[in-house]
């Protein structure tokens, strides 16, 4: 038995931790950089950053990132010359600031080092330090070692990825999530559930990282909907916000699956944002995966694994995979996941994106590999 485990340097977790940050954030300099999507949602992070005594600027991201974005934000952070980055948001913000974190101190253009699509040069410098501040539950981009880019013209997202990127604090206060609308909450929680779902069931499980998904997805079970259904219910941010981190150390250590493959060739076709298609493809996969598993590789532990998913999820001790299947659709259904066609995707679509699915990273974690027909048909049940 071998793995390994990496994360960020400290986590802070609890109703009312995000106080702490510009105490934490005077240890590491003066001049912090502060990245998220908008200004007024940031603005208690830059009053909070300032009593302190120190000189924040914010860079505003627009949606996900690209590799333009990052290049841009990169000539601002030099012109700001910061001592440390401050993600604050949902993944993307998040992703932005370790992206920029550690390109600010290895030269090149982010397609030297991004995978799949540019040059895959290692990461070798010890980035800016970078605090994550997550505001939404799904991700768990707080905790782990890459950051996801679009690149347009490529039409895919792929990974900036080193443990060099992981930040130096991860700072995931629920009370940041109480006001995330319904949707968004549904999108990033069923991302959340999804992240603790796949490593359980990978190529790379190990016994540290199955212990953790195990606690994600009790959490996310009893939870996910409550936080949709009742925004202001704590009790059920506070569940959610632990499952998504539990799916964030989960997939840096243990790897994700064909949810996350598809994701990537979709989101960077599509204007679909991720969780949106996490959430679609879950149960679907899942289907495929256990189907596949029954044909080809009636042995394979991860067979044993989806039941163990469907107990969680159900409760009920006698649950079996197909139990849990049931259990997600008819949750997708309560949360009211539209289908991929609501983002443009359509039949004559599927071999571009079958094509761009098999290439990612997220694949080679999946329990066996679907073959085109298994792929298509899952995109087919989720158009």
């Amino acid at each position: 038995m071998r793995f390994e485990f990496a994360t960020a340097g400290r986590i802070l977790f609890g109703a009312g931790v995000f106080n702490q940050v510009g105490a934490e954030a005077v240890a590491l300099g003066r001049r912090p950089l502060v990245v998220g999507q908008s200004e007024g949602r940031v603005r208690p992070l830059l009053t909070l950053l300032a009593a302190h005594g120190l000189e924040p600027s914010l860079l505003q991201i627009s949606g996900e990132p690209t590799t333009d974005g990052i290049r841009q934000g990169l000539a601002a952070a030099r012109a700001h010359q910061p001592d440390c980055v401050i993600g604050f948001g949902g993944g993307s913000a998040i992703d932005a600031a370790k992206a920029i974190a550690i390109l600010l101190t290895n030269p090149g253009d982010p397609l030297d080092y991004l995978e799949v699509v540019g040059r895959g040069q290692m990461l070798t410098a010890p980035g800016v330090p970078c605090i994550a501040i997550p505001t939404t539950a799904g991700t768990g981009a707080e905790v782990t070692r890459n950051a996801v880019l679009l690149s347009p013209e490529h039409r895919v997202k792929v990974s900036l990825r080193s443990p060099l990127m992981l930040p130096r604090l991860a700072v995931i206060d629920p009370e940041l999530t109480v006001s995330v609308p319904p949707a968004i909450t549904a999108n990033t929680g069923l991302d959340a559930l999804t992240q603790v779902i796949e490593p359980l069931v990978s190529i790379r499980a190990n016994p540290l990282i199955d212990s953790i998904c195990r606690e994600g997805i009790a959490r996310a079970a009893r939870s996910l909907r409550r936080a949709y259904e009742q925004p202001d219910d704590l009790a059920a941010r506070e569940d959610m916000a632990l499952a998504s981190l539990c799916g964030g150390l989960a997939l840096a250590n243990a790897g994700l699956g064909a949810v996350h493959g598809f994701a990537g060739a979709l989101g960077g076709m599509f204007p679909a944002p991720h969780g949106a298609v996490c959430a679609r493809l879950l149960p679907f996969v899942m289907e495929a995966n256990v189907r596949a598993l029954q044909a080809r590789d009636a042995d394979n532990p991860a067979l044993r694994r989806y039941d163990e998913v469907a107990r969680l999820l159900t409760g009920e001790q006698t649950a079996v995979a197909a139990d849990g299947i049931a259990w997600v659709k008819a949750l997708c259904a309560a949360l009211s996941v539209p289908p991929l066609s609501a983002y443009g995707l359509r039949e004559a679509d599927l071999p571009a994106v079958i094509e761009a699915a098999a290439r990612a990273s997220s694949m080679k974690a999946n329990p066996l590999v679907l073959t085109p027909d298994e792929m298509e048909a899952v995109l087919r049940q989720a158009l």
